[in-house]
């Protein structure tokens, strides 16, 4: 479903209308649609790495995690949204409608980011869901990262609206390298896992029932 997003971005990459000989200009004059793709690509690049990490660390899933991935899932689907408009918006040129544009755009990432810190917390309370080499507190210290999102887009927002709609949209740009460089998608080295647990205290003899 992530790649199905993803694709959705390039569909809002369309050709400028110019008149003759004007095309170099017309694609230069597009350029707040090119960082919008750039950055929600970014993200959702991101998200995926996140979700398949996080996945490899669950043992099992109940109702109370799926509903909590769908959730995940739902506004993540809505991300190609925000973006469309603020490349539209782009055309336009209208100062109040861009600022409309990073505000939608800064809601929507702030859901997302909320949706994670559901789904850290799900998982959490349920620390009988994850692998028995995972430590108990795994996802707990994941929390922070989502919450920092949310309050990151949503000041991204507001500086979109209060100053400029580009310095929102560079702090747009920001925010997924911060997840990328944060992200439990990049240690993914399985020799190490056992060893990194163990530094931690990992449950060893944890029993299926969390016991």
């Amino acid at each position: 479903m992530i790649a199905i997003v993803i694709t959705l971005l390039v569909l809002d990459l369309r050709p400028p209308d110019t008149e003759p000989g004007g095309l170099l200009a017309g694609l230069l004059n597009e350029w707040p649609t090119y960082l919008a793709y750039a950055a929600s690509y970014t993200y959702l690049a991101v998200i995926w790495m996140n979700h398949k990490a996080a996945f490899t660390r669950i043992r099992e899933v109940d109702i109370g995690l799926q509903w909590a991935n769908l959730g995940l899932l739902a506004t993540l689907a809505l991300v190609p949204w925000p973006t469309a408009v603020i490349a539209e918006t782009a055309r336009t040129g209208n100062l109040n409608d861009e600022r409309v544009a990073v505000a939608l755009y800064a809601v929507i990432g702030a859901l997302l980011c909320l949706s994670w810190l559901v789904f850290f917390s799900h998982l959490a309370r349920h620390p009988d869901l994850t692998k028995e080499e995972v430590d108990d507190a795994y996802f707990a210290r994941e929390r922070p990262r989502a919450l920092i999102g949310v309050v990151l887009y949503l000041a991204a927002g507001l500086a979109g609206v209060l100053i400029h709609p580009l310095v929102a949209s560079v702090i747009f740009l920001l925010l997924p390298a911060f997840y990328a460089l944060t992200s439990h998608g990049v240690d993914q080295r399985p020799a190490l896992l056992h060893s990194d647990a163990d530094d931690h205290g990992v449950r060893s003899d944890r029993s299926p029932e969390g016991n």
